[in-house]
């Protein structure tokens, strides 16, 4: 069977490769669309899947005109809330996009969409998969719909993928989030045929919006077992270099629209790096580290034994480099869990609950002092015997595998049943491990 894979940024395609290495393996062919910035050409991943046979990846810019791809853009460009949040230009691009209405946009976008789907499938069989399309960020909901509408006309099936995972065990995590409230950010799933989520915690945002039976609960396809095995063998060499520091630290740092007391983060920077014969690495998150304050607090910078990490540092370069993790609730820390390698929930320092001190206690950060005496503690005794077991085999059952773990196999039932020929059998035929 064909399918057609849209990339649009960093976690689409952390997320979504194993899907579709997994996918090939099975003896199927897929074209991937890269449709965010062409940097992401360069990626290792998609490096990877461009080695696979039956694969095809192309950026976007790369199948239309050049004129056409440029028309493209600045339609989208009219609806990205990004552009539309800069005070100088947003209000003029809202009137633009008042001027150049939906439906003066919408024959370029059935071009388009025509144009892709003709090139992937020459027979009426197949399914078309994106990301969590939530909002209108680097590709606007309105052309997706579109895509949507055209292929299911063709007779092709649609299903949207995991781009994360919920760090978060709460709702109000982000700034002017003040009511507990279905999110509507999460409503455009609706658009699908099927979506997909790793574990029960995620598809509690989507079930005011969907019916029990549109939501696939599958596991984590990029901290399932499977892939994290291949993942060692594909990820390029570690440009960091090798430390003789008793204890190195990672810091991994939420989106900047995310509630976070940066002041007493930079506390802790500078508490922790006081220590002797430790060495830190501040990871600012991959889209906005540059909106976070303390990649640019010139106090923190002159510190010997702190740095800041650029992007050619891979979150799994820094976790094989640390000792210990310090995470301000993200997911990529997963990773770490599974390693049993510690990851200390510094929850007081977010507006938030993070999953990983909801599933495992031992491993949350409530105040200054329990950040003093979790280092003193590894200095003097190492860091073995962190996780109490039967918490951290209960987040792994729950949070990335489910009953079993094998987890991308029941990505490739999902999309082979996701085809309107087969989709009445789908619920029969995939076991879904997480109830």
């Amino acid at each position: 069977m064909k399918a057609l894979f849209f990339l649009r940024h960093y976690n689409d395609i952390d997320h979504i490769t194993p899907i579709i290495s997994k996918w090939i393996e099975s003896g199927h062919q897929c074209d991937v669309i890269l449709i965010g910035s062409a940097k992401f050409r360069r990626d290792y991943r998609i490096a990877y899947l461009e080695t696979l046979d039956g694969v095809r990846v192309s950026h976007v810019r790369e199948l239309f005109s050049k004129l056409t791809y440029i028309k493209w853009r600045l339609q989208m460009l009219l609806l990205t809330r990004n552009v539309r949040r800069i005070k100088i230009i947003g209000p003029l691009v809202s009137a633009l996009a008042d001027i150049y209405h939906e439906k003066r946009r919408e024959p370029l976008w059935r071009q388009t969409v025509d144009q892709l789907l003709t090139r992937s499938f020459d027979v009426n069989e197949g399914v078309i998969a994106f990301d969590w399309i939530e909002r209108n960020s680097v590709i606007c909901v309105e052309w997706v719909k579109i895509v949507v509408e055209m292929a299911r006309k063709q007779g092709l099936g649609t299903v949207s993928l995991p781009h994360g995972d919920s760090p978060h065990a709460n709702q109000l995590i982000r700034r002017g989030e003040r009511r507990v409230l279905p999110d509507t950010t999460f409503s455009n799933a609706g658009i699908f045929d099927k979506l997909v989520v790793p574990n029960e915690l995620c598809a509690t945002r989507f079930r005011p919006f969907l019916q029990d039976q549109a939501i696939a609960v599958l596991g984590s396809p990029r901290f399932c077992e499977e892939w994290l095995a291949k993942l060692t063998k594909i990820l390029p060499p570690s440009p960091l270099k090798p430390s003789d520091s008793q204890l190195k630290i990672v810091m991994f740092l939420r989106k900047a629209n995310f509630t976070t007391f940066w002041e007493e983060v930079g506390e802790v920077v500078h508490m922790i790096a006081d220590f002797p014969g430790v060495e830190i690495i501040i990871k600012p998150h991959t889209r906005s580290g540059w909106k976070q304050s303390l990649t640019t607090d010139s106090s923190i910078k002159q510190l010997s034994n702190v740095s800041i990490a650029g992007d050619e540092a891979h979150s799994v370069h820094l976790m094989n480099w640390s000792d210990i993790i310090i995470d301000l609730a993200t997911s990529v820390v997963f990773e770490a869990v599974r390693a049993k390698k510690p990851v200390l929930a510094a929850d007081y320092l977010i507006a938030g609950r993070s999953t990983i001190a909801d599933y495992m206690p031992e491993t949350e950060l409530r105040c200054r002092d329990d950040v003093y005496e979790k280092i003193s503690h590894f200095l003097s005794n190492g860091c073995d015997s962190y996780y109490i077991e039967e918490n951290r085999q209960r987040f792994l059952r729950e949070i990335l595998d489910g009953s079993d773990n094998n987890v991308l196999p029941r990505y490739v039932e999902l999309l082979k049943q996701a085809c309107p020929t087969t989709l009445s059998d789908c619920n029969k035929k995939i076991t879904i491990a997480f109830k």
